[in-house]
């Protein structure tokens, strides 16, 4: 009896040092929120053929680090240069001719009644071109609007895809989805970027195209117009200054229109090779020596290793005392364990499912209530990563201390 008396009396201070230390421990966990549905995040820069041709060298490895600038790759740029050598060819001749319409305004202040011959045939001929000239420029706007289309369709699919990657990203994120259906749908975003990307440089093309139909009609307006006062066999000194003007504006027409051929034959000659957009590690490089490419075709992709964060989504349950700039530690998988110190930089507008490609729909009665999970960006303190290890992707553990 005496010994189950102390046996009791031994059970007091037992049970008094559970409960203190489930307080301390309670107290502890209260001040803190965390979540294992967290990835490391950073910017994927797409790095596109911007013209056609054969690549000869590739001058990159995967996952390299290259600066901002660096020639990736070169395309041949032969005919390039032919193009611009033709280019700078026919904006000296048009130079010349304004050099010489220019000269002859003076000239016809003193030569003035001079008779034009063969006014009317003129006249016709600049009425055909001025027709032609019209009809050109129609066609252009066609293929612009053609264009225009196209890349409205390919940021509709884009969209779509990019909705499609979000939604995939919450379904794998629970293992409701396998691993290869997850990639398909990453694959079918960046091909849907590229396609944009690609439908974006069609545009502009086009659009130059449109900007040169519409140099050819001012020019071949202002040769109607210089048919028509020779037309009219005007032999005063005004009329044949004005007719000797329209020659000059019509020169200096063409010779804007060399000069915008020329411009552009440059540009594409400066694309011939290929550099990076930004400083980081190369990645999903598909190019070779060899290959021949299309405007707007993905060649690799630039993986800047300064600029990364944690994306962790939280339940709409922990967000309650959640505010920018509070603390935060990063556990990343990956580095088994190895504690990163971090702090909240932005709470997402929305919760995930919002984006997602069929958001839930509650109106019609059958309605379950499911907790939410919305992103929260995290930054890393400074020096918590100085050997870039990070990569974009990789699992995290996250907490943020609330209070």
């Amino acid at each position: 009896m005496a010994k189950l008396f102390r046996a009791k009396w031994l059970l007091i201070p037992l049970l008094l040092m559970l409960i203190v230390g489930g307080y301390a421990a309670w107290h502890y966990f209260s001040k803190w929120e965390s979540t294992d549905d967290a990835q490391v995040d950073g910017h994927i820069h797409p790095v596109n053929a911007r013209v056609g041709g054969t690549v000869i060298s590739v001058n990159v490895k995967e996952n390299q680090y290259v600066e901002a600038g660096t020639v990736l790759a070169q395309i041949d740029a032969r005919d390039y240069e032919i193009a611009v050598d033709r280019a700078r060819a026919e904006l000296a001749q048009a130079q010349a001719a304004v050099v010489g319409a220019r000269a002859g305004v003076p000239v016809a202040s003193s030569t003035a009644g001079v008779q034009i011959t063969s006014s009317e045939a003129i006249a016709e001929r600049a009425k055909s071109g001025v027709d032609a000239a019209n009809r050109e420029l129609a066609a252009a706007q066609a293929r612009l609007s053609a264009a225009q289309a196209r890349l409205r369709e390919a940021q509709a699919n884009a969209t779509k895809t990019g909705r499609d990657l979000e939604r995939m990203k919450q379904l794998i994120s629970k293992d409701e989805i396998s691993q290869q259906q997850y990639d398909a749908a990453v694959s079918a975003a960046e091909a849907a970027r590229a396609a944009v990307d690609s439908a974006e440089a069609g545009v502009v093309q086009v659009q130059h195209e449109v900007e040169v139909a519409k140099a050819k009609t001012a020019q071949s307006q202002a040769e109607l117009q210089q048919a028509l006062a020779q037309a009219e066999g005007a032999k005063t000194a005004p009329q044949q200054i004005v007719i000797t003007k329209a020659e000059a504006q019509s020169a200096e027409a063409r010779a804007r229109l060399a000069n915008a051929a020329l411009d552009q034959a440059l540009l594409n000659l400066e694309y011939t090779s290929v550099k990076a957009p930004v400083a980081g590690n190369v990645s999903k490089k598909t190019v070779e020596a060899g290959q021949v490419v299309q405007p707007g075709q993905p060649l690799m992709a630039i993986v800047p290793m300064e600029d990364i964060w944690v994306t962790a989504n939280f339940k709409e349950t922990q967000l309650a005392e959640m505010r920018p700039r509070q603390r935060a530690t990063v556990s990343v998988d990956a580095f088994g364990g190895r504690v990163l110190n971090a702090h909240i930089d932005s709470i997402a507008s929305a919760t995930g499912a919002k984006f997602s490609l069929l958001p839930p729909e509650n109106a019609t009665g059958n309605y379950v209530k499911v907790v939410q999970r919305i992103p929260v960006k995290l930054v890393f303190d400074e020096g918590q990563d100085p050997e870039h290890q990070l990569r974009p992707g990789m699992s995290t553990v996250v907490k943020i201390k609330v209070k």
